[in-house]
């Protein structure tokens, strides 16, 4: 992914659709045969980059560390938990001991270089009965194979040279401290991967923003939003914007201060703003369609609520021709996300897509 993520908002007119196909016609022409060999590679599933529409800050999710998964139920041997760990997305690196390692000494041991990497770190522990687990520096058990798995790209771009080879030589420190036997893949081609990861996803990840304001060109009243947003069916989370979230508690989308003030409970009532983003975050919704129309059906609701009005990022009022066209080009590049073994809001592109 590009370092500097650009702005993906939905402009007025057609001209301004057109732009945004043509740019993604060009990244596919440019990425097809790459993902294709990225992917016959891997496991199945791919990772994520960025052309978004904003900067916005990134926020890691998290994943549960008393979740298990057998072996077995993989259906493979060697088979690792796809939430946590993926050929394809991640540098993964393999340690055999024939006792088993505590995993209070592995957590010592690598904490000496683990701060130094940017990019996420998730450490897999097997048990006797063939269960992987998430280990934690909480946990105490005791695993005979383990797995560290480095995530090769997230929106800030793909792992550095120095940081890729800052983990390798972790590795083989830990290796040898703790007399096991160790697997992993050369640092060239893994650069290599990465770097082709990155560019390939970098047409998938794109956000698509409405923007409501008041009709005369006013403020719009925190209090007057708060009521609106509630009824709406919105809930205002930590990060200063309020959330529509699906059944299982994904995000369909966000509203947000389209000033820079963050919206919080302690002030939103005395909050005087020049209007409100919505924001679709396309990779990270399970359904672009039904997420989009969910958030133009909030958009509508609240610019009557408030008294305010429909816009693209010029102001000007939302056409027909371009609902239709954002609700069409979430569809497709979700099919995109599918045919790359990327589930759209599942735990991988959560992972990758931050």
């Amino acid at each position: 992914m590009a370092s500097d993520l650009q702005v993906a908002l939905i402009g007025a007119g057609a001209t301004a659709v057109a732009l945004v196909w043509a740019y993604n016609a060009w990244q596919d022409r440019q990425h097809r045969r790459t993902a294709e060999r990225i992917f016959r590679e891997g496991t199945g599933e791919g990772t994520g980059a960025s052309a978004p529409a904003e900067p916005q800050e990134r926020r890691e999710p998290s994943l549960p560390v008393e979740e298990a998964v057998s072996g077995e139920d993989a259906g493979h041997v060697d088979a690792l938990p796809p939430q946590w760990a993926d050929e394809v997305a991640d540098c993964i690196v393999r340690l055999r001991a024939a006792q088993g390692l505590p995993a209070p000494a592995v957590w010592a041991v690598q904490s000496a270089w683990s701060g130094e990497l940017s990019k996420d770190l998730r450490w897999l522990g097997r048990n006797a009965g063939g269960a992987w687990r998430l280990v934690d520096a909480h946990d105490a058990g005791r695993y005979g194979e383990w797995v560290a798995a480095l995530q090769l790209v997230d929106r800030s771009g793909p792992v550095s040279d120095g940081e890729l080879g800052r983990f390798l030589d972790g590795m083989q420190d830990l290796a040898r401290q703790t007399d096991a036997s160790i697997e992993a893949p050369p640092r060239g081609e893994t650069l290599i991967r990465a770097e082709k990861l990155d560019g390939f996803c970098a047409g998938l990840d794109i956000q698509f923003v409405l923007h409501v304001v008041e009709a005369a060109g006013g403020v719009l009243a925190g209090a007057r939003l708060r009521a609106a947003a509630e009824a709406a069916g919105l809930v205002l989370e930590e990060d200063g914007a309020f959330h529509a979230r699906d059944a299982e508690g994904g995000e369909l989308f966000s509203v947000g201060n389209l000033g820079a003030e963050l919206f919080e409970t302690s002030t939103l009532d005395s909050l005087a703003t020049h209007g409100l983003t919505l924001r679709l975050d396309v990779p990270r919704t399970r359904d672009g369609g039904v997420a989009f129309d969910a958030m133009l059906a909030a958009a509508r609701q609240l610019a009557a609520a408030l008294d305010g009005m429909l816009v693209d990022a010029q102001r000007a009022p939302l056409a027909d021709a371009m609902i239709e066209a954002i609700r069409a080009k979430a569809a497709e590049l979700q099919q995109r996300m599918r045919e790359a073994g990327i589930a759209p809001g599942g735990p991988l592109a959560l992972r990758l897509f931050s």
